[in-house]
């Protein structure tokens, strides 16, 4: 395919996907309904009050419950499917012989119905994207495997020796929130965008890694259940253990400036990155940021923020042009990075 060819393709991409929806891409397999949280209670009903309360389903939250339709499920009646198997969980294992999985957050298989719907939307984006469609690379186009709740300590995170995401409990357990279950899944992304070893060594790289796993979880969100404050990365998880309102993980939106913000802790370092990815969407457009900077990892295990920042700028100037190209160097020039 030419380069105008390439391009002409990318453009009718780019209107196909312009009005994406909570509808997932059908590829044949079994649909279900389920209960979910869209993104998460603080974030939809806009209210910093809401609390854990110990695990508990009380009235401030019915709200914050939403109808939702999983798709690409293996018909046997569980949580499996092309893109996510919930492989083990504390307490009961979701199941229905209905197509309804209707559960409330003090149930665990609440947590492996948002787990399972989160991460088939995300995949699925990503196909949208054109991802694994023949014109760009697949990115984890397989069955994600997950475990709920069997991680005891209030953390969760991806481990690349078995290729699972793993999400703990304590506080409000982690997987009740969107974007921390999103946030996980960029970690499997770029995990798999590089053969044979994964993503990210040295601090730099890694820290890029958090901060494109915060920005994956927010454009995500923004997109399928979009909110007030969408720079703020998981509002619900995070009421356990902030102090003050709102109460975000962190935010995409800092003002912090490479190099000299760096300070070897890579979730705050990766607040550098994450800015720029987000302004770079914030003026281009969903569609065409995520193409560029899910198609700029490719080849790049363990790379500086200089180094990806023009990696980026490259991907975007084959991919779109030099007007678009330039947008994007703007947003690292911004941050220092470029």
């Amino acid at each position: 395919m030419t380069r105008s060819q390439r391009a002409a393709f990318l453009g009718l991409l780019v209107a196909a996907t312009a009005s994406l929806t909570l509808t997932a891409a059908r590829s044949g397999s079994d649909t279900a309904t389920a209960t979910a949280f869209l993104p998460n209670p603080v974030a939809d009903l806009q209210d910093q009050s809401l609390t854990d309360q110990k695990d508990a389903d009380y009235a401030a939250l019915q709200p914050a419950y939403h109808r939702v339709q999983l798709t690409n499920l293996d018909g046997s009646g569980y949580l499996r499917g092309d893109w996510v198997t919930i492989v083990s969980a504390t307490g009961n294992r979701a199941f229905s012989a209905s197509g309804t999985f209707d559960y409330n957050r003090h149930q665990d298989e609440f947590e492996q119905v948002m787990a399972y719907y989160w991460i088939t939307e995300a995949q699925n984006y990503i196909q949208r994207l054109g991802f694994g469609t023949g014109l760009l690379p697949a990115i984890n186009k397989e069955a994600q495997r997950v475990r709920i709740n069997q991680w005891g300590a209030d953390n969760s995170f991806f481990t690349d020796k078995k290729d699972e995401l793993r999400f703990g409990k304590g506080g409000v357990d982690d997987a009740e929130d969107a974007e921390v279950i999103l946030h996980e899944y960029g970690h499997a992304i770029q995990d798999s965008q590089q053969t044979p070893f994964g993503f990210g060594v040295s601090v730099e790289a890694r820290s890029i890694g958090e901060g494109f796993s915060d920005y994956w979880a927010v454009t995500v969100t923004s997109l399928l259940a979009p909110t007030e404050d969408p720079a703020c990365v998981a509002d619900w998880d995070s009421v356990s253990y902030t102090a003050t309102a709102p109460h975000c993980l962190r935010r995409v939106d800092t003002n912090l400036h490479y190099p000299e913000d760096l300070d070897g802790r890579v979730h705050h370092d990766g607040m550098i990155w994450s800015r720029a990815l987000w302004d770079i969407r914030n003026a281009i457009g969903a569609t065409q940021a995520d193409t560029i900077i899910l198609d700029a990892h490719f080849g790049m295990p363990d790379p500086t923020m200089p180094e990806l920042g023009a990696k980026t700028v490259a991907v975007a100037r084959q991919l779109y042009g030099n007007g678009v190209a330039n947008t994007v160097k703007a947003a690292f020039v911004a941050r220092g990075i470029l």
